[in-house]
């Protein structure tokens, strides 16, 4: 089942995805990436189909990490997650705020 699921999310998903992540990192090594619990409780990993699209529905101070889509595989076996959401607008009051002058993103 989850072999399925994986071909399902790459035909879905561009080939490069941007992730939020919780804070501002220099070592991508570092960076761990933003999870959010759903109201049916299940637990959804956001991500984004270009850099533009991540400012306007995260806001602009949002710490990102670009990867393969591929990285999403052992992202799901390390952190388990039940939801992929594409591009998903995040209301004001819950987007990130700048914390740091340090680099805005990561590369993986």
């Amino acid at each position: 089942m989850f072999e399925n699921a994986e071909v399902e999310i790459s035909r879905k998903l561009p080939p490069v995805i941007y992730l939020p992540c919780t804070e501002h990192v220099r070592n991508p090594e570092d960076a761990v990436i933003e999870y959010h619990s759903t109201k049916d409780g299940r637990v959804a990993v956001l991500v984004y189909s270009a850099l533009d699209r991540l400012e306007f529905c995260c806001g602009t101070d949002q710490p990102w990490l670009v990867a393969p889509t591929t990285m999403l595989t052992p992202m799901r076996q390390a952190a388990a997650f039940d939801l992929v959401l594409l591009d998903v607008v995040v209301p004001e009051e819950h987007r990130t705020t700048l914390r740091s002058p340090q680099p805005r993103h990561t590369t993986a």
